[in-house]
C-alpha cells in the first residue's frame, strides 16, 4: 500500500513557485524577479567568464539572475556602474538567502566589501585552508632529526 499523499501541489514547479515567494522589484523602471536561489548555471558561467570584458557576457550573467535582456533595459534607462554593482550585490545576497537592503548593498560596494565577500565565499566553497605556521604564514615543514637531535655526551668522571 502506498503512503497517502498530503494535499497540496501537484508538481514541483508549482510547489517551488509558492515557497520562493515570486517577489518582484522595480529597478531602473524594469520589473525583475527577486532571486531566491543562485542558478547552477550562473556559478559555472561566472567561472568561465571571470576574465571577460565583453558586455554580452555580462548580459548573459545578469539574465541568469534577473531575466532576459535586463542589462539592455537598465542601460537604456540610464543605469550607471555603481548602480549595477549595487544591484548585483543585492541580487546575489537575495539569491544566497540574505535579505540585504539596497542601502546595505551600496555600502558594501563603496567600502569594497563586495570583493571580500566573494573571496570569503570562494574560500569556504574550496574547503578548509591548509594549516599555516604562525611565524611565516607558510606551511610548517618537517625538519630532519639530525638538525634537531641533541648529541649525548658522556660524563668523564
Amino acid at each position: 500500500m502506498s503512503p497517502a499523499r498530503k494535499p497540496g501541489h501537484e508538481t514541483f514547479d508549482a510547489f517551488w513557485a509558492e515557497v520562493s515567494g515570486g517577489r518582484t522589484e522595480v529597478i531602473r523602471g524594469v520589473e525583475v524577479r527577486v532571486p531566491t536561489d543562485v542558478p547552477m548555471a550562473l556559478e559555472k558561467r561566472v567561472e568561465e567568464l571571470k576574465d571577460s570584458d565583453d558586455q554580452e557576457d555580462l548580459a548573459e550573467l545578469l539574465s541568469l539572475l534577473f531575466g532576459k535582456d535586463v542589462l539592455a533595459e537598465w542601460m537604456a534607462n540610464g543605469m550607471g556602474l555603481v548602480e549595477l554593482q549595487t544591484v548585483l550585490t543585492w541580487g546575489m545576497a537575495q539569491a544566497g538567502g540574505r535579505d540585504l537592503s539596497f542601502a546595505e548593498a551600496l555600502d558594501m560596494v563603496r567600502s569594497g566589501e563586495v570583493g571580500k565577500a566573494a573571496n570569503r565565499a570562494a574560500r569556504r566553497k574550496a574547503g578548509a585552508p591548509a594549516k599555516r605556521s604562525a611565524a611565516g604564514g607558510g606551511r610548517s615543514k618537517p625538519t630532519s632529526r639530525a638538525s634537531t637531535a641533541t648529541s649525548r655526551r658522556t660524563s668523564r668522571a
